[in-house]
């Protein structure tokens, strides 16, 4: 039997140890699937395979072109994960949910003689399959190579395709089929020629475009109420840098948002995200409270216990009812670099009514862009008044705040807020039992926002709108 009998690409066998993988029965005549081959650019030295994921950072699910240390990748559902619950080689891993897809967007040059992939289950989750299809025609038109392979334990296992040598060059694709709920990471890609020779990655263009349909040309994409925007697209407000040297001021970018931490308070400066109806869905609430992973070893790690008997809640910045879309997006709320000590009534009546209202908005057709935070040092919760918590280690802030741009769904944002079309609020409040459930009362300008916090909240802004915008309060209807 060949795999590809039209190409004369001799048949790959897969090896695996069978406790932790079954093979289905292979189905006969698997489709081919039209694609084209990648981005366009001026092209850049790869390294040699293994792929290990080292080299990527994309975080989000969403269906782009990523350059790695072989060449460029397309994925699809697919991102690069660095959790705990990722499980990997190194410090990243791809991880693909429903039927994700990860795709070699250049060909590895004949002679390939041994596939090696490495793949585990995310997490503890349900078991899932993949399967390893290659073309020999540019990404022309793809075969499956060997059969399905079913992953059933949360421990990277290599499976083995053993091969010709390929006659031409090879482009591969590794597609999970299955569609569950099971989350898949894979690892390791190794090419091998004869003698056991690494095989030679691809090039990767300086300005890699996602692949394009071959049947008919299509626009390019546009915002929508489908599309999640940049979530720091208004700027980084105090300059934050992912460098473990700087602790009060390290930047965490997570595919639901973006925060610049304070190690040293154990709570978020800010905390920047998008809301459209993108990212609101019907994923219930997690309240799986815990420890960042992300952050740096040398960082202490807030838990959901340095809040217990302290009398003020765990206050999420970016909301959990603002992340619905799967439970991925509603868990990351709960990480602990997203939360602050939060007096109850601030954060159970009056941001939750502002919560809920932003929400309302959005279900009119509006986008939101949102930046929150908090500073100065003491906050009085149901046992009084406190400056820290958890032993000293959690700064109880004397002041919480939120900025919030609002604008009709559509493209060319930042353009529109300059031109003055956002409905611009900024609300300041004390953190004390004592707060007034109507957050309208407490609107200020961004100028004082910005005064009061030491930030820069617009800075994405041309300097002539950042003025403009920046001095007025708003007087807006909030009923």
């Amino acid at each position: 039997m060949r795999l590809f009998p039209l190409l004369l690409l001799p048949l790959l066998a897969c090896s695996q140890a069978p406790v932790e993988t079954t093979r289905p029965p292979l189905p006969e005549g698997p489709p081919a699937i039209p694609v084209e081959s990648g981005g366009r650019g001026v092209a850049q030295a790869s390294t040699a395979f293994p792929e290990t994921f080292e080299a990527g950072s994309k975080g989000a699910y969403t269906a782009a072109a990523e350059p790695l240390g072989t060449g460029l990748w397309y994925f699809e559902d697919a991102l690069i994960g660095s959790s705990e619950q990722d499980h990997k080689h190194g410090e990243h891993a791809a991880r693909l949910r429903g039927k994700g897809r990860v795709r070699m967007n250049f060909d590895a040059p004949a002679g390939v003689r041994t596939i090696r992939v490495s793949s585990a289950l995310y997490g503890q989750d349900a078991a899932a399959t993949w399967e390893l299809w290659g073309s020999v025609d540019g990404g022309r038109t793809f075969r499956r190579i060997g059969q399905p392979v079913r992953v059933q334990s949360p421990r990277l296992l290599s499976t083995t395709f053993q091969a010709g040598p390929t006659p031409a060059p090879l482009r591969l694709e590794i597609r999970k089929t299955d569609g569950g709920s099971g989350r898949l990471n894979i690892d390791d890609i190794a090419l091998e020629a004869a003698g056991g020779a690494a095989v030679a990655g691809g090039s990767v263009p300086s300005a890699p475009q996602p692949p394009k349909p071959t049947q008919s040309p299509t626009p390019p994409p546009r915002q929508s109420a489908n599309t999640r925007d940049d979530n720091m697209a208004l700027g980084n407000p105090s300059g934050a840098t992912a460098d473990a040297n700087n602790p009060t001021n390290y930047l965490l970018t997570k595919p639901q948002f973006t925060i610049g931490y304070n190690a040293q308070r154990g709570t978020p400066t800010w905390v920047s995200w998008h809301l459209n109806r993108a990212w609101m869905g019907a994923a219930p609430r997690q309240d799986d409270f815990r420890p960042d992973p992300a952050l740096p070893r040398q960082f202490y790690a807030v838990t959901r216990n340095s809040y217990s008997g302290s009398g003020f809640d765990k206050g999420h910045n970016c909301p959990s009812a603002d992340r619905t879309t799967d439970l991925d997006d509603n868990s990351a709320t709960f990480l602990m670099t997203n939360m602050i000590p939060q007096a109850a009534n601030n954060n159970q009546r009056t941001w939750g009514n502002l919560e809920e209202w932003t929400r309302a908005q959005v279900q009119r057709g509006q986008e939101v862009y949102v930046v929150m935070g908090c500073y100065g040092k003491g906050g009085t919760g149901l046992n009084g008044l406190k400056t820290t918590i958890d032993q000293g280690r959690v700064t109880v802030p004397a002041r919480v705040w939120k900025l919030l741009v609002l604008l009709p769904e559509g493209t060319n944002d930042l353009q529109r807020i300059a031109a003055g079309q956002a409905r611009i609020i900024a609300i300041d409040t004390p953190n004390d039992q004592t707060v007034d459930p109507d957050w309208s009362r407490y609107r200020v300008s961004v100028d004082a926002l910005e005064a009061a916090t030491g930030l820069d909240l617009l800075s994405k802004l041309p300097l002539e709108a950042q003025t403009r915008l920046q001095k007025t309060v708003d007087t807006g209807p909030v009923r």
